[in-house]
């Protein structure tokens, strides 16, 4: 994607893939079916002409072709014998799919990829979505040039089809989470806006490095935006750009005076959403988009999501959150990842001019005028 250097992907798939372990019983099964197949072909003609299509059936027909021995008065067609590979394949792959949520390749340590397959409860339509580029969202993509954590791939997941609140300990993850969502959009809407924001420059910074070093997003499709950037050139980069990282104030801002232009963004990441109560530019932002498309994903991420349930909830209310992703440092599949905290106290002397000044004040303090007991 990027960089000179090979980027390994894990490509999710909604629809299904085909386990690469076979079994004999099942292949003989399938290989009988085929030959029946041929016997019946006029039945076999119309039957294929209503069965409805599986979207398995293009991935099979790249598959490896066995080699035939067959003695040399067999007289079968080169065509019945990839039909046979393509029964056995369709026939393994619905057995699968009926027994595991989703399957991975046998080989994993020499595997440059895996393959996943999750079954949506919608099943395989796409929505009529403005932009959305139905041939890029039959895969979702996740890198494996990173260590694959399980809780990783899951949230990332979830926040792909829902709006999510990310509430994880610091130091495990919530910029991959988010550069791993941001790249999916940025793949299926080819003309959508992809937007990052945080409430301090130096975090805006860290995701610009995650998104290209982890995903590989190309950089010329990249822009940071500040309050210092003229009028002029923020308009050409919001028409030329595709994805955005800048504070929750600039955007409201940019929204405001219709720099922004709202029908197109696709995905909003939330740094430190925690913030996002009150008027904060947080809720200016997601307001103002609300009211002009709904057609966009919250991706919203916290270390500390709030210190009661009330302000939990306004959270939520104000972000649109459908979906939250809850982890602490005991939660089972985080214990793993979790750093060991050493703390040491350490005690600092005051120096003379503290000193001085500490005395000044513990003076005055213990003064009978200023105790009041004159």
């Amino acid at each position: 994607m990027s960089g000179g250097s090979s980027q390994r992907t894990l490509f999710q798939t909604w629809g299904s893939s085909v386990s690469q372990n076979r079994t004999a019983q099942p292949a003989k099964e399938a290989k009988r079916a085929g030959e029946r197949r041929r016997t019946t072909a006029g039945s076999s003609a119309q039957g294929a002409a209503t069965r409805p299509r599986n979207p398995l059936w293009t991935e099979f027909g790249q598959g490896s072709t066995r080699a035939s021995a067959g003695s040399p008065g067999r007289t079968e067609e080169p065509e019945d014998e990839d039909d046979d590979l393509m029964v056995v394949a369709v026939y393994e792959a619905e057995r699968s799919l009926q027994l595991h949520n989703f399957v991975q390749d046998d080989n994993p340590a020499g595997a440059e990829s895996i393959a996943l397959s999750p079954v949506p409860s919608g099943g395989h339509t796409y929505p009529d979505l403005p932009g959305f580029d139905s041939s890029s969202a039959k895969v979702w993509i996740y890198p494996t040039n990173y260590p694959i954590r399980e809780y990783q791939l899951k949230i990332s997941e979830a926040a792909l089809f829902q709006n999510t609140l990310v509430c994880l300990p610091t130091g495990l993850g919530k910029t991959f989470i988010a550069s791993v969502v941001m790249y999916n959009f940025y793949r299926w809407y080819p003309s959508g806006k992809i937007v990052f924001m945080a409430p301090t420059k130096p975090l805006v910074a860290q995701q610009i490095e995650a998104c290209f070093k982890v995903m590989g997003i190309p950089q010329a499709h990249m822009a940071e935006l500040t309050g210092s950037t003229a009028a002029k050139q923020r308009q050409e980069l919001w028409r030329s750009k595709r994805v955005f990282f800048l504070t929750p104030q600039v955007m409201a801002n940019d929204l405001s005076r219709d720099t922004c232009p709202a029908q197109q963004v696709k995905c909003v990441v939330i740094d430190e959403a925690h913030k996002a109560l009150g008027n904060h530019a947080y809720c200016q932002v997601i307001r103002q988009l609300g009211s002009q498309t709904l057609q966009f994903r919250v991706l919203a991420l916290s270390a500390t999501p709030g210190g009661d349930t009330k302000s939990v909830q306004a959270v939520i209310s104000n972000l649109l959150i459908s979906h939250i992703e809850l982890r602490s440092e005991e939660s089972p599949d985080i214990r793993a990842h979790s750093h060991q905290r050493s703390v040491e106290k350490v005690v600092v002397p005051l120096g003379e001019a503290l000193s001085g000044h500490q005395a000044c004040y513990l003076q005055v303090g213990t003064s009978p005028s200023f105790t009041g007991l004159q």
